[in-house]
């Protein structure tokens, strides 16, 4: 059984079966949102980012929205190894009750953060190889509302508005990239939606990762990000879930994905058609788990949010499963090490 399905963009596909893969091809690492479902590929992340890319350091931009950042901030704050493994246990030990507020939920997701960061915060920012992007989003208008009467209002005029076309957001949503200004952000000019460029410092990483992560109606909005325009900030997958970007990068785009599907954003999860523009996957290598794996899991899927519903007072058989799940994430970095080693990375690379 092949635990993982690898796709790829025309020129990455045609560079890939000419020459395969190796770790100095790699320049930009993209983190999509999706909460819990970065434990499904913990293993995964542990191969490329404790073993495989260290064997030819060079500098390299990590842009994430929601966990994606989370991942990146844990992997730069210490061991990658050590601390993505404690992001998947800190992660799996968090308990919600049925009537937790968003003001709840924030606070535990501060203390969350704090622990995994720790002292390592500062290893983020100036770290020698990894430079550090976090997607937010700048609400505007009706979604600037953080009660549950206003915001629920706000939410369904943006369903509505995606629906005819993300372009009907731009009232509604600003982008912003909290970068490493050491490096630019690994994209051409960004002129989808109004995009605010903010320094990265030590003062406004915490709030930015929260932020990136503040899901509607889960969690508060974050306001005075230092260095950020004035504003209620919300979770970066709101309008880059899975980062359908214009990549500007000499190499390869390496993306550990939780799935083969690129969702460009929150709102287009269950629109099938809305799908990324290819011009922007010509260089993406797609790495993400194969159906027949994902069978073998724990409920024939890897952990999602909905399992905090799901085992709602029975947390030892969610946290069994996830853990179950994490462990078997392992599959997944030692196949990625077997393919890129061997070579038979040409022969199972398909199109993306």
């Amino acid at each position: 059984m092949a635990a993982l399905t690898i796709r790829a963009g025309q020129r990455a596909l045609d560079r890939i079966r000419e020459r395969g893969l190796s770790p100095s091809d790699v320049h930009v690492i993209p983190g999509a949102a999706g909460g819990p479902k970065a434990l499904g590929i913990t293993g995964l992340d542990q191969a490329i980012f404790g073993e495989w890319l260290p064997r030819a350091p060079q500098v390299r931009s990590l842009i994430g929205s929601s966990i994606g950042s989370w991942r990146f901030a844990a992997l730069m704050s210490g061991d990658p190894v050590r601390q993505l493994e404690r992001l998947a246990e800190l992660y799996t030990v968090q308990s919600f009750g049925p009537n937790e507020t968003a003001a709840e939920v924030t606070e535990k997701s501060i203390r969350f953060l704090e622990t995994l960061l720790g002292e390592g915060a500062r290893d983020v920012l100036n770290h020698p190889d990894y430079r550090l992007n976090i997607l937010i989003v700048r609400s505007l208008g009706l979604l600037e509302r953080d009660t549950p009467r206003g915001l629920s209002l706000g939410l369904m005029t943006t369903v509505g508005a995606n629906l005819a076309g993300r372009r009907f957001l731009r009232p509604l949503m600003e982008r912003g990239i909290v970068q490493d200004e050491r490096l630019a952000p690994p994209t051409e000019e960004l002129t989808d939606f109004r995009t605010h460029h903010i320094p990265l410092t030590e003062e406004n990483l915490l709030p930015s990762l929260l932020a990136s992560a503040s899901i509607p109606m889960v969690m508060s909005g974050v306001s005075g990000i230092p260095g950020a325009p004035e504003g209620l900030y919300r979770d970066g997958g709101l309008l880059d879930y899975h980062l359908d970007l214009p990549w500007r990068q000499p190499g390869i785009v390496l993306y550990p994905h939780f799935t083969d599907r690129v969702v460009p954003g929150w709102f287009d999860k269950a629109l099938s058609w809305r799908k990324p523009n290819p011009e922007h996957m010509q260089d993406v290598v797609l790495v993400a788990p194969s159906e027949e794996y994902i069978d073998a899991l724990p409920d024939r899927k890897i952990p999602d949010r909905k399992d905090f519903k799901r085992y709602m007072g029975d947390d030892e058989t969610r946290q069994a499963h996830w853990r179950e799940a994490t462990a078997e994430s392992r599959k997944l970095g030692d196949e990625f090490l077997d393919l890129v080693d061997s070579g038979r990375i040409r022969d199972v690379v398909q199109p993306l």
